[in-house]
């Protein structure tokens, strides 16, 4: 399998024991996201990405179809604490149950992820 350079804006969907990694950014709640390094395979733009913002460190996986001009990466949790050195304050992140995540700017791509993912 080869991964093909990533455009436009990553998003990182992050989920760990039925709870998604949301980042305060703008005026809501979203998921951690940036623009990819050139050459740089969405996968690992996510893991990057969610590195700087948070510092937990995650595995990009499987990339979902692209939304509204962006990606959203499904990453898996590989840190259970942050390092140190992220650039967004304890604070601006919150591990949102799925029941919690109605109010935040995801994509509908990433709805339907999370809707097929749900522990029952």
């Amino acid at each position: 399998m080869t991964l093909e350079p990533a455009e436009g804006m990553v998003q990182a969907l992050v989920l760990y024991d039925g709870r998604l990694l949301l980042a305060e950014q703008g005026d809501g709640w979203r998921l951690p996201s940036g623009t990819p390094q050139p050459a740089e395979p969405a996968e690992a733009t996510a893991a990057r990405v969610v590195y700087e913002l948070t510092g937990y460190l995650v595995d990009g996986t499987e990339s979902l179809a692209p939304d509204d001009g962006a990606t959203a990466v499904v990453c898996q949790l590989l840190s259970e604490s942050p390092s140190d050195g992220a650039s967004l304050a304890p604070e601006r992140l919150r591990w949102a149950s799925l029941a919690e995540t109605a109010d935040a700017d995801l994509p509908a791509v990433v709805r339907a992820y999370v809707a097929g993912h749900t522990p029952v």
